[in-house]
């Protein structure tokens, strides 16, 4: 008898476990999912959380390249917010009736050329540094975002071309799926350099591991940010995006590198 009680009590403690992890799996599956552009993470995390503390409402971030999330809200996707790092993407949306409406600027991004401690180079905004480790073949991987569908990575590529870097980097080239990928690339050893977004870079994790410095704006198309509800979004979700285009959050993206936006 006393067996079976303690056999019962350890069912009992295992269904228990089980019907924990279902319900919380539940609770964060309920929470509206919001699909952000990787250069986003630190700064958004920060907000995410400075929202909930001060609604009590939560949502649930996934970050990752603006290309392949819109392929995934094209095809139905269950996100309540794009915030994409290129704007096309969310008219584009629009276009094809998955958004509320064009959405709103909400940032405009910005690029850095790293080095990582030992390299052998030092950026500067001339690329001289980057040119000459080129040429002396002291560069074995370079790291950007893969530019067919991620715009940090297509940035990166624009300001190569507009140097006369493209075609001695591209043999080089390590694609990170996305910028938050090419930054860990570029950051963590396994290359010798980069062109990542300035937001990535601000954080402390990144910046101690080398040295950047900003690239021209004249050397790359602007990197506009916008977002947008996606039809069908509920509350949290409207609350969420309207703390978005607020002071406090402002002062977020901005601290991470970003500059006000402006609509044209």
């Amino acid at each position: 008898m006393p067996a079976m009680i303690a056999t019962n009590a350890l069912a009992g403690m295992l269904m228990l476990t089980m019907w924990q992890g279902v319900t919380a799996a539940c609770a964060a599956a309920a929470l509206p999912a919001v699909a952000a552009a990787s250069d986003l993470r630190f700064a958004m995390d920060e907000i995410a959380a400075q929202f909930q503390r001060e609604t009590g409402q939560a949502v649930r971030m996934s970050y990752g390249s603006s290309g392949n999330y819109f392929r995934q809200i094209e095809q139905g996707a269950p996100f309540e917010i794009f915030m994409s790092a290129d704007e096309s993407f969310v008219l584009r949306l629009h276009e094809a009736k998955r958004t509320e409406d064009r959405g709103v600027l909400y940032a405009v991004g910005r690029i850095v050329l790293f080095a990582p401690k030992g390299a052998g180079w030092r950026p500067d905004a001339a690329f001289e540094g980057l040119r000459a480790a080129l040429a002396a073949k002291t560069i074995r991987r370079f790291a950007i975002a893969n530019p067919e569908h991620a715009p940090y990575g297509r940035a990166a590529e624009q300001s190569l071309r507009k140097l006369g870097l493209w075609d001695a980097a591209r043999p080089h080239l390590v694609n990170g799926e996305n910028v938050a990928q090419a930054a860990q690339f570029a950051s963590g050893g396994s290359a010798d350099g980069g062109i990542f977004a300035y937001s990535l870079a601000l954080s402390p994790a990144v910046a101690k591991q080398g040295t950047f410095v900003l690239v021209p704006e004249h050397l790359h198309e602007p990197l506009r940010q916008r977002m947008v509800l996606v039809r069908g979004a509920g509350a949290t979700a409207r609350a969420f995006y309207a703390y978005l285009q607020q002071p406090a959050a402002r002062v977020v993206f901005e601290r991470y590198g970003f500059k006000p936006p402006v609509e044209r």
